[in-house]
């Protein structure tokens, strides 16, 4: 679905308290002008003025809601958090293959959908704004702690599983998402198309070389 044009308001509402089946539809409505409202923008230069007018609504309806630009943006942070937590539990969930092939399928396919549509774009936003806001440092890092927590988690169940002990599953969590997270942060400043197959080929690279270290974890 296109994003929605942050410039152009729309139909206003009518007044008065919303029905409560219509709380969730305007929230979501709010958070969609708003994420328009970034990427064209900016975090420094995104208005809630301008937000606030293309969502049809009054400023009290957003500031209900979200006390501040910040909350505005960390409920787009939130909301892109329960799709890739809803996507990676589905992964694990259908992946029976083991510990190695569980940590491929979840890195091609967060590194898949992270290079493409709004997560990339919001992942640009961050990565030049955060010097300036640390508040977009500090909503990233939830979104990375997210991935580490199931991670670690899927490594215990593997190695109660394997009969393989594992000291810190935590540390071997944290060390294959800040692997994915370096050649994401490589590709994404090279501003360059990646092909599938080469993704791949990187992913089974680097849980192959995690993996051989298996019995020192």
């Amino acid at each position: 679905m296109p994003a929605a044009n942050p410039d152009r308001p729309r139909q206003a509402r009518s007044r008065g308290r919303p029905k409560v089946e219509a709380v969730a539809t305007i929230e979501s409505e709010l958070l969609e002008v708003a994420l328009a409202e970034f990427l064209a923008h900016g975090y420094g230069g995104a208005s809630v003025n301008r937000i606030v007018r293309a969502a049809g609504v009054s400023k009290t309806t957003v500031y209900s809601r979200f006390a501040s630009k910040e909350q505005l943006f960390r409920a787009i942070m939130d909301s892109q958090i329960q799709r890739l937590s809803a996507l990676s539990s589905l992964l694990f969930h259908r992946r029976r293959a083991g510990l190695e092939q569980g940590l491929i399928a979840y890195g091609n396919r967060m590194l898949e959908i992270s290079l493409e549509g709004d997560l990339l774009n919001v992942n640009r936003l961050i990565y030049s704004e955060s010097q300036r806001f640390p508040e977009l440092g500090a909503a990233a890092a939830e979104r990375s702690e997210l991935g580490m927590r199931q991670i670690s988690a899927f490594i215990a169940a593997c190695a109660e599983a394997d009969q393989v002990p594992c000291r810190d599953p935590t540390s071997v969590a944290e060390a294959f998402i800040f692997m994915l997270r370096g050649w994401y942060v490589n590709v994404m400043l090279s501003n360059r198309p990646i092909a599938e197959a080469l993704r791949e080929r990187w992913v089974r690279s680097a849980v192959h070389v995690l993996m051989a270290g298996r019995e020192g974890w």
